[in-house]
């Protein structure tokens, strides 16, 4: 009876390189332990992350949310950059939990693509380390799938998970506090985040990515994948600063129209003045290549903004004091209808 010797891997050869998934896995490595601390308690390379919960707040609640980067992650392919999208997907989730009030623990990330290349794989996790870091989050482990013939040669996905925790008492929004009168206030964005990719990819076609977009000087690729902003430093600063925020909105998909009234009580609208502040140039220039309507660019893009703060009135010098870039976008206002956003 003859052996059975092999000569190549059978699995390769069907489009699955797993020598290649290893090899990423030791070039992230390094990254990866940065962001341990000694609630971490398994290595790289466990089947499952282990993190044990200290330092507590009262009557803790675990906070948790998953997302993905879309389609913003096939620009950043088509020009090969690949750490922007890893703090895409850490920043959003971050502001996701963040108007919850939670802090991050820790983080999961998934990544899928046709073909591993492990120098990609290997920048988009140092870029989710990079991100966990910054805010004080472990990045707890991940998964990276090759699945040849569900993604089509050279795509490329990111998805992660984050897990945060918040005292019951410190919950938000609270909606019970809210009244007219109240103030909105706007936190700058840096760029359009994770949002709008879709229509941001169709309005720039034929266009010289490498070229300037204004006398800024900066290309339109790299306005175009500067990443989505977390919030957590200036939330944690209102909080020293003895700011009382009743709630938060992040401005993600959706844009103000949908995101704003998630936030807010039967009885009271958002009344917000576009005029309020400086919609930034790429903005602009995104809403001219498109031909849409302005309106409709506030609910596909944050124009600007990417965190919407509610605060008392008597707390707005305060903000300022606390973040000078701020800005005050409008305010609470009564309704008999169901909450909703009003672009004046």
């Amino acid at each position: 009876m003859g052996q059975y010797a092999p000569t190549e891997s059978a699995y390769a050869a069907a489009g699955v390189d797993i020598d290649a998934a290893n090899r990423a896995v030791e070039m992230m490595k390094a990254s990866v332990r940065a962001t341990h601390t000694p609630a971490v308690l398994a290595d790289v390379g466990s089947f499952g992350g282990l993190f044990a919960l200290t330092d507590l707040p009262a009557n803790p609640v675990l906070v948790a949310s998953t997302d993905g980067v879309g389609t913003k992650v096939k620009l950043a392919a088509q020009v090969g950059r690949w750490e922007g999208i890893g703090h895409d997907i850490v920043n959003h989730c971050a502001n996701d939990i963040l108007v919850q009030g939670a802090r991050p623990l820790f983080f999961l990330d998934y990544i899928a693509t046709s073909k591993i290349v492990p120098e990609h794989v290997a920048a988009a996790v140092t870029g989710v380390a990079e991100a966990c870091r910054a805010i004080g989050c472990a990045l707890l482990g991940g998964e990276t799938a090759e699945m040849p013939g569900v993604y089509t040669p050279g795509s490329f996905d990111l998805a992660g998970t984050i897990v945060g925790v918040v005292g019951r008492d410190e919950l938000l929004p609270r909606t019970q506090l809210m009244r007219a009168g109240d103030i909105l206030i706007g936190l700058p964005s840096v760029s359009p985040h994770t949002n709008g990719y879709s229509l941001i990819r169709k309005a720039i076609e034929g266009r010289d990515l490498s070229a300037p977009f204004d006398d800024s000087g900066i290309s339109l690729v790299d306005a175009l994948l500067i990443p989505h902003k977390a919030y957590v430093n200036e939330v944690v600063a209102l909080r020293r600063g003895g700011i009382a925020v009743k709630g938060l909105a992040h401005i993600t998909g959706g844009g103000f129209l949908d995101n704003v009234p998630r936030i807010l009580p039967l009885g009271l609208a958002a009344r917000i003045e576009r005029n309020s502040w400086a919609v930034p140039p790429l903005f602009r220039k995104l809403v001219e290549w498109s031909g849409i309507d302005n309106s409709e660019a506030y609910r596909v893009w944050n124009m600007g903004v990417g965190m919407v703060v509610v605060v008392g009135a008597e707390a707005v010098d305060g903000v300022r004091a606390v973040l000078p870039d701020a800005v005050v976008i409008g305010q609470l206002v009564s309704t008999e209808n169901e909450p909703k956003v009003e672009l004046l």
